[in-house]
């Protein structure tokens, strides 16, 4: 065989070792800037997507509520392991975390809860919970599969992009009231933390578009329980009671009064009732009666004055009326929401990495509204920051709000919040691992 009958062959061989191959990879020539756009074409790749996606699915038709998310840890572990990435658990009872990297500073942590909501699912689809009563309507098992795809794609590629330092993957559960983020921080999973980073997805905002702002964006909330007791009878003779329902309801017209005649008009609060139970006939007075709500605000100041004052008008409002009232805040079983605020210099990094993917157009500013999150405990106790992820595609009609039976996930928005979480993660090792010195007290033996 004559020399050139090699060259084709050798040619060919060439051509076959050198063409893309199946695994993803990142591109030795990519710069800091594109690193964003660079792990969204990852994230949209039909392996992490496709992935993504089954997590999700699978997650959904298992709904577990809080500190009850036993199957949904065991997935996250499973996955955990397959990708070869250490892991502490039980934390907070359900919880999981894991580390990405040399297990050296700096760290950067990224969360996502895991909880369920009780509530019967009312849309009918393939993957349509099958747990009565229970359903991911908020959106959590597009969190957690985001995180797993984020997690996916750090670890195939730190060492590529040569990230010093370590990345911590919070899975958190009991989001929904239960406060899990209290419960993981107060077991020391911040330790030498930097920063946090959580998300939620959005059915508010496009597609392809993500919101957030700094400062202030959710409200500090509790929860609170009173039982008015008076002196049931019949309704005929009502001169012969004392009617707890009369009481309560002159209590309900008087919390009211708390926000609209004693706080600033120009510092949100709410208070509101949203439950009341009272009597089993409509000619019995009870003997008592149960109402509980919710109260918020956006200082911890006006927050804990709401509380004081509440406390004041039941007990005396219920005295007025010849009745005994107590209030119950439970704050073991649901203890108070922080108010979440993004820490400034966060946002500086977030709208750097969100603009490099996505454009500055499609960084929407994020109204505060009164909803709460405890993401804030983290974001109390070190910077962190939250936003929200869109899913509206206008061409499939609006999707129902969260917390509603008819909740449903634009799957298409997975790859955006997967790729935000871990370029947000990486541009923020590569620009703080130079001031960082590592020491052994501030590594993480597990790694």
């Amino acid at each position: 065989m004559s020399p050139f009958t090699w060259i084709p062959l050798l040619f060919n061989l060439f051509t076959l070792l050198s063409s893309p191959q199946p695994t993803l990879s990142v591109d030795p020539f990519v710069s800091k800037a594109q690193i964003p756009s660079y792990f969204l074409n990852l994230a949209k790749s039909p392996e992490v997507f496709e992935y993504m996606v089954r997590i999700r699915r699978a997650l959904h038709e298992i709904p577990e509520l809080g500190f009850e998310e036993f199957e949904t840890s065991k997935l996250i572990r499973n996955e955990l392991d397959q990708m070869g990435i250490p892991y502490k658990f039980p934390i907070a009872v359900t919880g999981v975390v894991g580390y990405i990297g040399s297990g050296n500073p700096p760290f950067v942590a990224i969360r996502a809860d895991m909880d369920a909501l009780a509530m019967q699912e009312a849309v009918e689809w393939e993957h349509k919970s099958r747990v009565p009563g229970k359903m991911h309507a908020c959106g959590h098992d597009a969190h957690v599969a985001m995180l797993l795809g984020a997690a996916k794609i750090l670890q195939e590629h730190h060492r590529d992009l040569d990230l010093e330092g370590t990345v911590v993957l919070v899975f958190q559960p009991a989001e929904e009231g239960g406060g899990g983020a209290k419960k993981m921080r107060d077991a020391g999973i911040l330790e030498n933390v930097d920063a946090i980073f959580g998300l939620h997805v959005s059915s508010r905002f496009p597609l392809g578009a993500v919101a957030a702002r700094s400062g202030p964006v959710l409200a500090a909330s509790g929860f609170f329980q009173v039982i008015v007791s008076g002196k049931g009878g019949h309704a005929a003779i009502p001169q012969h009671t004392i009617d707890p329902i009369l009481a309560s309801s002159n209590i309900i017209v008087s919390l009211q009064q708390l926000v609209s005649r004693e706080a600033d008009p120009l510092d949100s609060q709410v208070i509101t009732i949203g439950k009341f139970v009272g009597g089993h006939a409509f000619n019995v007075i009870p003997d008592y009666v149960t109402m509980g709500g919710t109260f918020r605000a956006f200082t911890m100041e006006s927050f804990m004055q709401l509380k004081h004052r509440i406390e004041q008008v039941v007990t005396l409002q219920a005295a007025v009326h010849q009745c005994n009232a107590s209030v119950d805040f439970s704050p073991d079983e649901k203890p108070f929401y922080p108010v979440t605020a993004n820490d400034k210099e966060l946002h500086r990094h977030f709208q750097k990495v969100a603009g490099d993917m996505l454009g500055s157009a499609n960084i929407k500013d994020f109204r505060p509204t009164m909803g709460a999150e405890d993401f804030s405990f983290f974001a109390e106790a070190i910077p962190g920051y939250f936003y929200y992820v869109g899913m509206l595609n206008e061409t499939e009609g609006a999707l129902a709000s969260g917390h509603s039976p008819f909740f449903k996930v634009n799957e298409a928005a997975l790859p955006y919040g997967a790729a935000l979480q871990a370029s947000l993660a990486a541009a923020y090792l590569l620009e703080h691992h130079s001031s960082v010195k590592t020491n052994k007290k501030s590594s993480h033996d597990e790694l």
